[in-house]
């Protein structure tokens, strides 16, 4: 008897995921674990029988909200005989014992390289919780396929893990160590991906131009992805300054499938801080970067991460970062302030920066940096942008949402294109951060 067989009763789940796009695609391998296991997909958590929490905690924000969850949820397990709760991810990784003991009516906690035990731990819950958050240097989830939402873009996670260990960051104690998946299985899922329609795919990594699987480097892996049939644009996250590679630049001016898009973290503008960080370069390295990527790719759009408020930042310290940003002028800026992470080496730091003064400086960058995001978008009203329509517009059911090669959106009349498909928009105008245009046959038309 399988495991199918054994499963009759409570077998429908439903996910909510919170946090970064590697969790959207772990959401997609714990779907397609389930499926296989003889389990099906709820359309809504009303209708679920179990419901998984997969849970970020790269922030206090982000582990409070799920901890909130968990306390709402109580009631939904009240509702109904039989329902289950159960918390995965980094949260369940750092926090997993003290959430079952905090919360009795929470079954089971999962880590995120023990989601294959699930369909297990799920099945032989009666009134006894669980846990599994075991990290397993081996484990990249080879042979399970994610279970995809319909669509045109994708996540295709090529490597877990971390092994920089930024004095700030709890990534390598909640996912481990670096491990690169073979590069046959990821252009083998990636060609899946394009089988199912998939155009826009973006390749994941904690530290993704850092992938090495023994015979293939990040380069080359993006390179072969390049290639693969039906897949019009590739993208990639998180790059990490100091694995920023030459030929990586080049190839990005040179294959027009791979997106003249760049998310490169800089965190700090001051060298104190950096090295505090233990980020492993200086703000002269990575200007170094910018000015030969922006050389290779004028039209570049570059975004980054800023922290403010770490541990023994002074004013002075601060300038240097307000004034980078000032220097580099980023498309766009993920700003953070400083948040303490148990078992980091920055949560010992002496020298905390008072609340107060962390959000003041936060404001000032977030200020600056809605100015520089706003001038360049406005750049581009009059010009000609490929597009690729993924949805259709919250706010209207005949225009479609799409995405350009430098990742931010454009909104256009549908008429008679679909998603998927690159259709050239004249820009019109800019409406928030949001442009807006006109496909170029009606613009035509509309001239004529």
């Amino acid at each position: 008897m399988n495991s199918k067989d054994k499963i009759s009763l409570h077998n429908s789940f439903f996910i909510e995921t919170y946090g970064c796009q590697m969790n959207l695609y772990d959401s997609e391998l714990v779907t397609s674990i389930l499926i296989d296991a003889g389990y099906s997909k709820a359309e809504s958590l009303d209708s679920a029988d179990i419901v998984l929490l997969n849970t970020c905690a790269v922030r206090e924000h982000a582990e409070k909200r799920v901890m909130g969850r968990i306390t709402v949820l109580k009631q939904w397990k009240k509702q109904r005989n039989g329902r289950k709760i159960g918390v995965l991810g980094c949260v369940a990784q750092v926090s997993g014992k003290q959430i079952l003991k905090q919360n009795s009516f929470v079954d089971f906690v999962a880590g995120p390289d023990t989601y294959r035990n699930l369909p297990q731990m799920i099945s032989d819950i009666n009134h006894t919780s669980s846990i599994s958050i075991l990290l397993n240097s081996g484990e990249n989830y080879s042979g399970i396929e994610p279970v995809r939402a319909k669509g045109v873009t994708g996540w295709l996670a090529i490597m877990r893990g971390c092994n920089n260990f930024c004095t700030y960051c709890i990534v390598p104690y909640t996912r481990g160590r670096e491990r690169s998946r073979p590069a046959h299985e990821i252009i083998d899922e990636l060609k899946s991906m394009a089988d199912k329609g998939i155009k826009d795919v973006t390749l994941l990594g904690q530290n993704v131009n850092s992938y090495n699987d023994g015979k293939t480097d990040f380069t080359s892996i993006l390179y072969k992805a390049s290639k693969v049939e039906g897949i019009l644009r590739i993208r990639f996250l998180t790059s990490h300054p100091k694995d920023i590679s030459d030929s990586l630049l080049h190839l990005m001016a040179e294959n027009k499938k791979i997106c003249s898009h760049l998310h490169l973290p800089l965190q700090a503008g001051s060298d104190k801080i950096l090295k505090s960080m233990n980020r492993g370069y200086t703000l002269e390295h990575y200007l170094g970067i910018i000015e030969k990527a922006r050389t290779l790719m004028p039209d570049l759009s570059l975004s980054t991460d800023i922290i403010v408020g770490f541990p023994g930042e002074t004013q002075e310290d601060f300038k240097e970062t307000y004034n980078a940003m000032k220097e580099i002028r980023f498309d766009d800026a993920f700003t953070y302030r400083f948040s303490p992470r148990t078992g980091t080496a920055a949560a010992k730091m002496k020298n905390q920066i008072p609340e107060k003064i962390i959000m003041e400086r936060l404001d000032s960058i977030i200020k600056l940096q809605r100015q520089i995001s706003l001038e360049k978008r406005e750049t581009f009203i009059g010009s000609y942008i490929d597009v690729i329509p993924e949805t259709t517009s919250k706010h209207s059911e005949a225009e479609w949402i799409g995405n350009t090669e430098w990742n931010f959106p454009v909104v256009f009349p549908k008429d008679n294109y679909i998603a998927g498909e690159l259709v050239t928009v004249k820009i019109t105008e800019l409406k928030g951060m949001t442009l807006r245009g006109v496909p170029i046959s009606n613009f035509k038309k509309a001239a004529v």
